[in-house]
């Protein structure tokens, strides 16, 4: 899969196995998984793992969460994407696009989030044809609470998950096709 998309300052391609360690190097931070399930990787095998499930979702789906590189540098800044999620149920739902990103630490507050955001949107709105785009966060990550809400997505529900920890439900219906 040679795909490669790019927006004004960053370049999104699908992950390969040359990716682990930068992966591994993000997901190994504790801040970065503040708000996540604070569990941060403790051995790249993780990464590798992580990288084999995206390239089961490309293949299966035709889409999945891209590494995302900064162009001026060409450094690995995080992931970000569309995902198809059909492998779990998530506030009740299943079968739906999900938009997400994570970014490394040293890459935060710089609008790359935002850019990414708006990018992804635009692509799965304009290019595949997506009728209604989901996204989940913690109830308490305000920077990506204010990143969706800003980029259209409207808030729906809070929820709890399976751990019983709070999360916000978003959604963005493509008004293009309708």
């Amino acid at each position: 899969m040679k795909i490669q998309l790019e927006s004004s300052r960053l370049l999104y391609r699908p992950f390969d196995t040359s990716d682990a360690q930068d992966l591994f190097s993000m997901d190994a931070n504790p801040i970065v998984h503040k708000y996540l399930w604070q569990k941060p990787s403790i051995h790249i095998d993780e990464s590798l793992q992580i990288i084999d499930y995206l390239l089961k979702q490309y293949k299966e789906n035709g889409i999945g969460r891209y590494a995302t590189i900064l162009k001026e540098t060409g450094e690995f800044i995080g992931w970000t994407g569309i995902k198809y999620i059909n492998d779990h149920v998530e506030n009740g739902q299943t079968n739906f696009y999900d938009y997400g990103y994570r970014l490394n630490e040293p890459f935060w507050n710089k609008g790359y989030a935002t850019e990414a955001t708006t990018f992804w949107l635009d692509h799965g709105f304009k290019t595949m044809k997506i009728t209604t785009m989901n996204a989940y966060t913690h109830a308490e990550n305000g920077a990506s609470n204010h990143i969706l809400g800003k980029a259209g997505f409207q808030e729906m529900e809070p929820y709890n998950n399976d751990d019983n920890m709070a999360w916000k439900w978003w959604q963005f219906e493509n008004n293009l096709i309708k």
